[in-house]
């Protein structure tokens, strides 16, 4: 799984790189989380911005690098495209995470 991550303004931005996290990469996507997030500010904002697709795996592998920041570090997700958007929404994730269309947006709020 390749990921990019960058801190900005005391926030840590990942990057996911592929464009899909399901079964397949489940587990390389949390190992690629825990090492991206090892250490760095409280807030980390995932960019799934080249996330079109997502399964049931996939989305557990988010919950779970949820609960690995938990309760000191908060995960924001962001740049969701509406296939992945969707699967939140059905699965009622999204009353779960703070959910932002753009990284702008996301940015804008971790800011104030």
């Amino acid at each position: 799984m390749e990921v990019s991550a960058r801190i900005e303004e005391q926030i840590q931005i990942v990057s996911i790189l592929e464009s899909r996290i399901d079964a397949a990469v489940a587990l390389d996507f949390k190992d690629a989380m825990r090492t991206a997030t090892a250490d760095g500010p409280d807030t980390v904002v995932l960019d799934l911005g080249k996330v079109d697709f997502i399964d049931s795996s996939g989305l557990g592998a988010i919950v779970a690098t949820m609960k690995h920041l938990a309760p000191a570090r908060k995960l924001v997700l962001a740049g969701l495209t509406p296939a992945v958007d969707k699967v939140f929404r059905l699965t009622r994730m999204d009353s779960v995470f703070s959910m932002f269309t753009t990284m702008d947006d996301a940015m804008a709020e971790m800011r104030s």
